[in-house]
């Protein structure tokens, strides 16, 4: 088990082991959930390659010539 002191200025360092355990690098934001008896750490900025696979592959593959066409014409207002 880790153990942390608090400072005067209710700051701390997370020891290693934890930051290390939760990927944790500096500049990343952390939250603190209250739960009846404990307080859980948990970091909100996760590394990119988490969302790998959040979304669906799509059902066609288009070109950089369409996606470009396709932002001209929404752009200028056009539909489909």
């Amino acid at each position: 088990m880790s153990a942390a002191t608090l400072t005067s200025k209710g700051q701390t360092t997370i020891p290693k082991d934890v930051r290390d355990h939760l990927h944790l690098r500096p500049g990343d934001r952390l939250e603190f959930v209250l739960t009846d008896d404990a307080v859980l750490l948990r970091p909100i900025t996760r590394p990119i390659t988490d969302l790998k696979g959040f979304l669906p592959k799509p059902r066609k593959s288009v070109t950089i010539e369409e996606m470009n066409a396709t932002i001209r014409r929404r752009g200028a207002g056009a539909k489909k």
